[in-house]
């Protein structure tokens, strides 16, 4: 199995454990703290254009199917299944603080929360859970408080600064400090995949200084633009405060790996959904 890379940069790599494949980021395996994936289409027991690991109870796949599957990535991960906790993905800028009350919420009991694209906690052993096929998984950790954020950015998330918006609620909950926290920007839809219309560019070019517009955005002859969520995210974090040196961003593009990922604009409504996973470590004593 090998990913098509839009370079040759090392930036995730894929490991395979309990026989699920999936996406790790070396810069948070490095430092111990967090168990963490992005995951693939492969190693599970979903079926037809859902095949084989899809995470979604909603897009009409069959529910012990999917229970299953997050069976098989807890296990890969070393994590409990009954304490992942997911997001209900709107295309907000809402971030949960998650705690212990809310273990389970979204895979073994009903959330009772909605409009959440962000999660965030300090408490060991409790597994965020982000949805994508195209949109951008942002990571946090910050190692020093040992908390972590986990949050779904779109287009409409990425020209409200979502990563901005959580690492604040990060600052706010856990008095975590941009400078200390290690941020990933996962794989998602690359520019060269990704049209957008004048609208969605004018959004853009109203959020972002102008010096930036060039590296975001490539007008094409036909009105249209290629947009570039990993640069836009890239500029949202670094303006946050994150250090460069803290900071990965995808080379790995959803659209361009059918056989591996899942991609909204490739497949439209006939998917399944990939998701992003990410728990502090208990502390070793």
């Amino acid at each position: 199995m090998e990913f098509m890379k839009k370079t040759e940069d090392t930036i995730l790599t894929l490991k395979e454990k309990e026989g699920v494949p999936f996406l790790s980021f070396p810069i948070l395996e490095k430092t111990g703290l967090v168990s963490q994936a992005f995951s693939t289409r492969l190693g599970g027991v979903s079926k037809g254009d859902f095949a084989t690991m899809n995470f979604s109870f909603t897009r009409g796949d069959n529910r012990e199917d999917v229970l299953e599957n997050y069976r098989r990535m807890a296990a890969a991960l070393g994590v409990d299944m009954n304490r992942m906790v997911l997001t209900w993905q709107t295309h907000t800028t809402n971030v949960r603080s998650v705690t212990a009350e809310d273990e389970g919420k979204g895979v073994v009991r009903d959330r009772d929360y909605r409009d959440v694209d962000g999660l965030i906690t300090d408490i060991p052993g409790i597994t965020l859970v982000t949805f994508f096929a195209d949109c951008v998984p942002l990571y946090f950790l910050d190692p020093v408080h040992r908390a972590i954020g986990l949050s779904h950015s779109g287009w409409r998330g990425t020209v409200k600064r979502m990563g901005q918006v959580t690492a604040d609620a990060m600052k706010e909950a856990f008095g975590s400090r941009p400078e200390d926290i290690i941020a990933c920007v996962g794989p998602s839809i690359c520019k060269d995949c990704y049209e957008v219309g004048a609208e969605v560019a004018e959004e853009f070019c109203g959020a972002f200084d102008e010096t930036y517009h060039n590296a975001i955005l490539l007008k094409k002859p036909d009105g249209k633009y290629q947009l570039d969520l990993w640069k836009a995210n890239e500029i949202v974090l670094t303006e946050a405060g994150i250090k460069k040196e803290n900071l990965a961003v995808t080379n790995i593009c959803t659209y361009c790996n059918p056989e591996l990922l899942f991609s909204h604009r490739r497949s439209a409504e006939r998917r399944g959904n990939l998701c992003a996973f990410l728990s502090l470590k208990e502390k070793q004593i």
